[in-house]
């Protein structure tokens, strides 16, 4: 029981922050949603909104996205002072978001239990997400760019794409030379990643293909990426153990999303969109 609740905290680490610090409103705060009766603020919305495009690379992130983050956490919150969850003796000192994290475990552990993988579940998800060893050249860009510079930054993409069409052989080279991350002085060699650890369109625009695959420029949060496909790993190569939990996780996260759209249901929700833009 203890494993499935560490589990449950790791996974919701960004989604449930410490209640004092998202409640605050500052002075002539917005209401962006009411959720049974208790308001989520613009401020928080703007903070976590921050927060997630700062850590969460492998996922798109939305403010959308975001305020239903936060808007599970406040049902999930109320859930727990409804069944005294608070009132535990040994929980009362631990920090609000462990104590929340707490409550979902103890209603999701019945569908936690029934979860199980096999080598034939990992064998069908490995086929549709195989492991790439993949070089990319990235041409930056700020979290929020101005068109004028979104177009700046794919034009140059697009220059360094058209030589690699010419002669694909350039690629390490025009790596080290315009790529602007860590990786440049390798050719841009990022090495294997699982590819959950890869922003969805950076996954796409190499899924299906084979080694020397050279992509398009790419937009992601990070900026135009122009990818090689340097190798691909065959599932008999890869940490069992590792996509044991990834298959795990991604049915944990699919019981944990039906548990707070059950909650919402009888919930009073009501969102301010013109925040959300």
């Amino acid at each position: 029981m203890m494993h499935k609740l560490s589990i449950t905290v790791i996974s919701l680490a960004l989604l449930l922050l410490s209640s004092t610090l998202l409640a605050k409103a500052k002075k002539g705060d917005a209401v962006v949603a009411m959720v049974n009766g208790t308001p989520i603020y613009k401020s928080a919305l703007d903070q976590s909104y921050r927060q997630n495009k700062l850590f969460i690379s492998h996922k798109s992130v939305t403010r959308e996205s975001v305020l239903n983050d936060l808007i599970n956490r406040e049902l999930g919150i109320q859930r727990a002072q409804k069944s005294k969850l608070d009132n535990n003796s040994l929980v009362k000192n631990k920090m609000l978001d462990v104590l929340y994290h707490a409550q979902i475990s103890k209603d999701l552990e019945p569908e936690l239990k029934k979860i199980a993988v096999t080598e034939d579940d990992l064998k069908a998800y490995y086929k549709k997400f195989p492991e790439y060893r993949t070089a990319h050249i990235l041409v930056r860009l700020k979290h929020t760019p101005t068109p004028k510079e979104s177009e700046a930054a794919l034009e140059q993409s697009l220059k360094i794409y058209n030589t690699l069409k010419k002669d694909a052989q350039k690629f390490a080279s025009l790596a080290n030379k315009f790529s602007q991350t860590s990786a440049a002085p390798n050719g841009g060699d990022i090495g294997f990643q699982p590819a959950i650890q890869l922003a969805p369109q950076y996954f796409k625009a190499i899924n299906g293909q084979k080694p020397g695959y050279i992509s398009s420029p790419v937009r992601t949060a990070f900026g135009y990426h122009i990818i090689k496909i340097m190798a691909i790993k065959k599932f008999t190569q890869v940490n069992q153990a590792l996509y044991k939990k990834i298959v795990y996780d991604t049915r944990r996260d699919k019981a944990l999303a039906k548990y707070f759209k059950d909650l919402k249901r009888g919930a009073s929700i009501k969102i301010t969109k013109k925040y959300l833009k």
